[in-house]
């Protein structure tokens, strides 16, 4: 795609540190590093997010995470480690060509907050939710 800066480093065009490339996907340090070792996942093909993903990419792209993920932990010593996807404007995408994050963790107070908001679960409306769910993976 002609304006996506994923594309033009997968094309060389712009420079990246990359940690991982085959024929079908890159990994590449986030120029952001919200925690040390941040880095990227992405198919080089292009394709806006996993919402738009076909099989083959998706199960190209997300069977290198776990060796990715264990080599960034290794190399970084970080403690644990989060895998993120965010997909479309409303969940937090900002840059339209699909891509995994794979952010090292080190203690509390590492400078990046993730967290879920506590409540009692309503157990109706969950499976409710579930079953309309079911229906549309069943399509």
């Amino acid at each position: 795609m002609e304006n996506c800066i994923f594309c033009k480093i997968v094309s060389g065009d712009i420079p990246s540190s990359k940690v991982y490339e085959d024929d079908d996907v890159l990994a590449f340090l986030d120029i952001s590093q919200a925690t040390n070792g941040h880095t990227l996942v992405i198919p080089k093909k292009h394709v806006r997010n996993v919402l738009e993903m076909d099989e083959a990419t998706a199960e190209t792209v997300f069977s290198r995470v776990p060796k990715l993920a264990r080599a960034i932990k290794k190399a970084t010593g970080a403690q644990g480690l989060n895998i993120i996807n965010n997909n479309e404007e409303a969940a937090g995408q900002t840059v339209f060509h699909a891509h995994i994050h794979l952010l090292p963790r080190y203690q509390e107070g590492d400078e990046f907050n993730f967290q879920f908001v506590q409540h009692e679960p309503d157990f109706a409306k969950l499976a409710e939710l579930a079953t309309t769910i079911q229906k549309e993976v069943n399509e």
